[in-house]
């Protein structure tokens, strides 16, 4: 068998040569990609702890570190500390109060990192971006969005809370009720839930009605002697041939 096999190679040298030397090629290639690809992640990762080591021990003064943020998040755009980047430069325009500027890094975070695992927090921040604006009406579809969009993740807590909030404002108590009561039952040990039933509280003061629990329905039993039923029809007379 061996005998067959180095026949084989040797009337097939050239192609066999070439073929090994081009998987050697691939392989050198996808090497070289990995290396590269990790050594851009530890180049970004350090470059973003630069920007949120001075943050953590500073004075409380964030003057400049969104742009800290966004240098990062620029110069490292495939990167997953790139992407926390950009995340936390949305995060910190919009403590500063410059929601413009907060809603345009998430809704880029939302384009270019849309398989990123912290996606939820970018729709949510361009919900809550809507909302500072005193954009009511927006906000409640982005929150929707982030409901019906990221069903099981953490954010939706928050963002059916907010939901909730607008939809109390807009005087449409019973979406909020329902909205509040599916917080208090989701996250009964966060921070939203005993929230949510502070707030399902003040509506029943408000709004006893939509708390009030119905009257049980009482159907009453069929009667056992009933009379026979009288009909109009007449009578069946059956003829037989004499």
């Amino acid at each position: 068998m061996s005998h067959k096999a180095w026949a084989w190679f040797e009337a097939n040298r050239k192609q066999t040569l070439y073929g090994g030397g081009a998987v050697l090629l691939v392989s050198l290639i996808v090497a070289y990609f990995l290396y590269r690809h990790n050594a851009q992640e530890v180049a970004a990762s350090e470059a973003l702890s630069k920007v949120t080591v001075p943050q953590m021990i500073g004075s409380g003064s964030r003057t400049g570190v969104a742009e800290a943020y966004l240098k990062v998040a620029d110069t490292y755009p495939k990167s997953g500390a790139g992407a926390r980047a950009l995340l936390l430069a949305a995060g910190d325009f919009y403590t500063e109060g410059k929601y413009d500027l907060a809603k345009a890094q998430f809704d880029r975070f939302r384009r270019e990192h849309s398989k990123s695992p912290f996606i939820g927090q970018a729709l949510l921040g361009l919900a809550a971006c809507l909302d500072a604006q005193g954009k009511a009406r927006e906000a409640m579809t982005a929150y929707q969005d982030v409901i019906t969009r990221r069903p099981g993740e953490n954010v939706v807590s928050q963002a059916r809370f907010a939901l909730a909030r607008l939809h109390e404002a807009q005087n449409e108590p019973e979406k909020a009720r329902n909205l509040y009561e599916e917080v208090e039952r989701t996250d009964p040990y966060g921070p939203l839930g005993p929230e949510a039933g502070m707030r399902l509280e003040e509506l029943k003061v408000k709004y006893p009605k939509l708390f009030a629990v119905p009257a049980p329905v009482v159907v009453a039993p069929p009667p056992t002697n009933t009379a026979p039923a009288t009909t109009n029809a007449a009578p069946l007379r059956i003829v037989t041939p004499k």
